[in-house]
């Protein structure tokens, strides 16, 4: 019997590899809008970060989401998702 693969996704701020339940999704919903997926269920096109304040100001400085989504992302979306990610 194979054991059961565990899915590894990158964090985008620090580029090391987790299990994908140890990482925060960052979704593009099909409209354009960008936030945080916490639940990891939302549709969209989706990248990962660690669950800690310092990746996501790495990967905001790096513009790591706006390269996954090909798309510019305001300071205000990214300060949602710094509060949200305090809050969580």
């Amino acid at each position: 019997m194979k054991a059961k693969k565990i899915p590894l996704r990158m964090c985008t701020g620090c580029g090391e590899m987790f299990d994908k339940r140890q990482l925060v999704r960052v979704v593009k919903s099909p409209q354009g809008d960008v936030s945080l997926d916490l639940t990891g269920k939302k549709s969209g096109r989706g990248a990962y970060v660690c669950k800690n304040e310092d990746c996501l100001k790495k990967a905001r400085k790096k513009k790591a989401f706006e390269r996954a989504f090909s798309m510019q992302i305001s300071d205000e979306v990214y300060n949602a998702m710094e509060e949200e990610m305090k809050n969580a």
